[in-house]
């Protein structure tokens, strides 16, 4: 074969010009120690907050500390195979997830992954979990309400579509039902609704969707599961991958109702890591920004003005108590976030009332503005007799000559208590709240006996919807209550007593 030097050179020459003289680099590190789902890796001088980073195995970590020398990951995945001095690259990511509509009707994970076994979840957007919050420009005030089903919350503690509504309790006293009846009541509605489950056992959240899915409602919400069985970095993820879905939709102007269930997990996941980080513990061994670490995720729920938007993000978070002790130090961080708390209480619950809302230390900053007129002139003085009654039930056990004033607050009381007693997964319409709470306020309930108001009370919507549903109609588009409704309503409810108590 004989050789051409002036083709050789020809190609030498072509390679050269081709040759491409930019300069590549892969940032790299290696890992220094490894262990309890924590690694410290040097090496890693660009990396940023929060970013993903990989292993030659495919499994990734999210940067935490960073320090002058190394930079401290926590495993989003097993660190069996990660040995030390094994290589790691930074991979540009900040940690995101998948967003769209794609995800409703779906369970997933911390990061996006489907835990269903419904297939992969074919979205084309995804969004970084963190995000800086609505500042007060892009805001509007709360004053549209969200309705949750549920009369004791509907009527003394008002919830608005943007608020931040604590739900606090003992273990067992009723925190999630509330949070799922609430879900539930959206059906039929514009309300989309996600549900973080944050250290619940896997059973607890296969439950969970049962009832979502039975009820119809797993049609409009996403559930987003780090399961008590899951890594403490993929529990911390979980509510801020939760708002970053919600968001998602609030920017197409729609409303969304997101629940963190629970935040007091969700902290112990955060010291847990802290520990292993070795920051500094502050008080009960939580890290110092253990206040910011709520604050950050609470703040996103926010209720946008029209020029962004008008869409709305409402935090329903749920803090667990130690025997009722609301001044603990997660407890009193989040009270004093958020908008307002529904205290549930054990002794009420106990007791047969359920939902067991303490109306007395409950309360909800934003008021009369996120409750429709309806209501709001019907149960006006609803918190305020409540209230009364409990206090002079604690004085009526000390004596038994009690004047006739007295024994017919205490008779109205018990009746308030009663027609707010409800079931689970069974939310209420605006105006049957309305009807029940208009009889007993005015006093129509007072000649029928404590045992016998449940049933009155069904019978009451039956016959109102049978043969009044055109004022039903009225108050349910209209929401208010004029005075001429009001003179119907006092004829309506006077005449069904007085029948109802002759059949009696």
């Amino acid at each position: 074969m004989e050789l051409r030097p002036d083709e050789i050179t020809a190609l030498i020459k072509e390679q050269i010009r081709g040759f491409d003289t930019k300069i590549r680099r892969d940032d790299t590190g290696s890992v220094v120690t490894v262990g309890d789902g924590i690694v410290r890796i040097h090496g890693l001088e660009q990396c940023m907050l929060n970013e993903l980073l990989e292993f030659d195995n495919g499994v990734r970590c999210m940067a935490l500390n960073l320090e002058q020398d190394f930079v401290g990951a926590v495993m989003l995945g097993s660190d069996a195979d990660i040995k030390e001095g094994a290589a790691v690259r930074r991979t540009g990511q900040i940690v995101s997830v998948p967003v769209g509509e794609e995800l409703l009707g779906r369970v997933v994970g911390s990061l996006g992954n489907p835990i269903d076994g419904k297939g992969a979840v074919l979205t084309t957007e995804t969004r970084p979990i963190e995000k800086i919050a609505p500042g007060i420009i892009t805001r509007e005030h709360v004053k549209v309400p969200l309705q949750t089903g549920i009369k004791a919350i509907d009527s003394m503690i008002p919830i608005g579509r943007g608020q931040r509504e604590l739900i606090i309790g003992d273990r067992q006293t009723g925190k999630t039902t509330i949070a799922l009846d609430t879900i539930i009541n959206q059906k039929g509605g514009d309300v989309i609704c996600i549900y973080v489950a944050i250290g619940q056992k896997s059973s607890t959240v296969a439950s969970v969707v049962q009832q979502l899915s039975a009820s119809g409602a797993m049609d409009y919400t996403i559930v987003v599961a780090a399961n008590a069985s899951e890594l403490a970095p993929i529990q911390y993820i979980a509510p801020y991958a939760g708002a970053a879905m919600g968001e998602y939709f609030v920017e197409k102007g729609k409303d969304v109702l997101i629940i963190y269930d629970d935040l007091s997990k969700h902290a112990v996941a955060y010291r847990a890591l802290s520990l292993l980080l070795k920051r500094p513990p502050g008080r009960e061994a939580y890290p110092g920004d253990v206040f910011y670490l709520h604050s950050r995720l609470l703040e996103r729920a926010a209720n946008l003005n029209e020029n962004y938007g008008g869409g709305s993000l409402t935090a329903l978070p749920i803090i667990e108590t130690q025997a009722g002790d609301i001044s603990a130090y997660i407890p009193t961080n989040v009270i004093s976030i958020t908008d307002g708390q529904i205290f549930l209480e054990s002794e009420l619950f106990n007791s047969g009332v359920r939902p067991a809302v303490n109306p007395g230390i409950s309360v909800s900053r934003v008021g009369g503005d996120a409750q429709i007129k309806a209501m709001k002139k019907v149960a006006g003085s609803l918190k305020l007799e409540y209230s009364q009654y409990r206090e002079l039930q604690a004085f009526a056990q000390f004596g038994s000559d009690l004047d006739k004033d007295t024994k017919e607050r205490l008779d109205k009381g018990e009746r308030i208590v009663e027609i707010l007693k409800q079931g689970k997964s069974a939310p209420l319409s605006v105006a049957n709240q309305i009807y029940i709470i208009f009889a007993v306020i005015n006093n129509y309930l007072k000649d029928i006996a404590v045992d016998q108001i449940g049933e009155y009370e069904e019978q009451l919507f039956s016959f109102m919807e049978e043969t009044h549903s055109e004022l039903t109609a009225i108050i349910t588009k209209e929401k208010v209550l004029t005075s001429s409704d009001e003179q119907n309503l006092n004829a309506i409810i006077g005449e069904f007593t007085d029948k109802y108590i002759k059949s009696h």
